[in-house]
């Protein structure tokens, strides 16, 4: 893995997040979204606290409102049918703006909103403060299987060079009359599909054979062997021990 391998979300900087280690980074997340995601739904002073730590992680690491907003989009197709709950949902209802609404629906789309915006936020400060080599570093250090982190380090390291494929082959088929925005051209598309999978499949067999001849054992060398310090692991805890003491008191107030 090449430590200058950056992806397009990493946002360079020399912030207090940007400088912990990745897997103290990675163990956070993981423990400050499994804690938001069983916090009870009607408690909404624990989802204001969590909200509160998030604001605090973006000011740190310098993350600017439109760049959050911006990526905060990509939730937006997945959560939208979380809008028809309240209109689906049995049970007693409620009036909102002279309309009415299941009120257990309306505590669904709450719950879905509430948890699907605060877990993709901390992804965002994860992978704006953490290029894709530290993570798969992070992940290494943390013992994930070898093998794994081998397929990730690869996927990463040849999608941008599969989509511009994409994007050539998609040209090519312009040129030669094929709208792939039409369902007629179904027949085109799935032509195409089928010869880039071939191609990635042929080209990953090259890169396997020429990596075996180099001594490729299945796992790649470890350049960086530095390891979190105690105080990397202290700060990084804040977040996730502020959202479980938060989900303890929504426990013990519902």
């Amino acid at each position: 893995m090449s430590s200058g391998h950056h992806h397009n979300l990493f946002i360079p900087g020399s912030t207090v997040v940007h400088r912990l280690a990745p897997e103290v980074k990675l163990v956070a997340v993981f423990a400050f979204v499994i804690a938001v995601a069983v916090t009870p739904r009607r408690s909404i002073g624990s989802f204001a606290v969590d909200a509160a730590v998030v604001v605090v992680l973006f000011a740190l690491a310098r993350l600017g409102p439109r760049t959050v907003l911006s990526r905060l989009a990509v939730v937006v197709p997945f959560v939208s049918f979380a809008v028809l709950i309240p209109f689906i949902a049995g049970g007693p209802e409620t009036e909102v703006l002279g309309v009415s609404v299941s009120t257990e629906g309306l505590w669904g789309t709450w719950n879905i909103l509430a948890k699907a915006v605060l877990g993709t936020s901390a992804s965002i400060i994860l992978t704006s403060t953490t290029p894709v080599a530290e993570i798969l570093k992070g992940l290494s250090r943390l013992r994930a299987p070898a093998i794994i982190v081998a397929i990730m380090s690869f996927m990463f390291r040849y999608l941008d060079l599969i989509v511009d494929e994409m994007r050539r082959m998609r040209i090519a088929m312009t040129a030669r009359a094929h709208d792939p925005r039409w369902l007629w051209q179904a027949k085109p598309i799935a032509t195409g599909a089928g010869a880039m999978f071939v191609r990635s499949y042929e080209r990953g067999e090259r890169v396997h054979q020429a990596m075996q001849s180099r001594g490729f054992t299945g796992t790649m060398p470890r350049l960086d062997t530095r390891s979190a310090s105690m105080r990397e692991w202290c700060a990084a805890a804040i977040a996730p021990i502020v959202a479980i003491i938060s989900l303890i008191a929504g426990f013990a107030l519902t």
